[in-house]
């Protein structure tokens, strides 16, 4: 059960993804814990290839979404602004319908970089694909 500090930062990951590329996706965000952020996207014809799997490109903006908003959400969000240095990604299955799950956990939290583990499963709980964001923190001006 999640208390009233998880659901108010999902509500805020959720409402500030308006009018975004994680929007476009339907991405949400839709459990948080100490160290992980968990989002999901519907596996749907606009996120497909010509080949009707899905994308490699919309894996990795998946991936991308929930790493960053996982770091605005373990920093903070007031004091840094956060960018993605590097992605990688690991596509080890197809998925042609249903749901893809993005879990994001903090491999390393230095002063100005975190490094970001972030799994994608689908709705059985099989890896799609491993990815790993590595993100920068900078001090916003005041």
């Amino acid at each position: 059960m999640m208390n009233e500090i998880q659901e108010k930062i999902l509500r805020i990951c959720n409402e500030n993804s308006k009018n975004t590329l994680m929007e476009t996706l339907d991405i949400e965000y839709i459990e948080v814990g100490e160290n992980f952020l968990v989002g999901k996207m519907p596996v749907t014809s606009k996120v497909h290839q010509p080949d009707g799997v899905l994308h490699g490109g919309a894996t990795a903006a998946l991936a991308e979404s929930i790493g960053s908003a996982a770091s605005y959400v373990f920093l903070d969000g007031q004091k840094f602004f956060v960018r993605g240095l590097e992605i990688t990604a690991n596509h080890v299955k197809s998925v042609r319908d249903g749901n893809v799950f993005a879990k994001a956990t903090i491999i390393h939290k230095g002063r100005t970089t975190q490094l970001w583990e972030i799994k994608i499963t689908n709705d059985e709980g099989a890896l799609v694909s491993l990815c790993k964001l590595t993100t920068i923190s900078l001090p916003r001006d005041k």
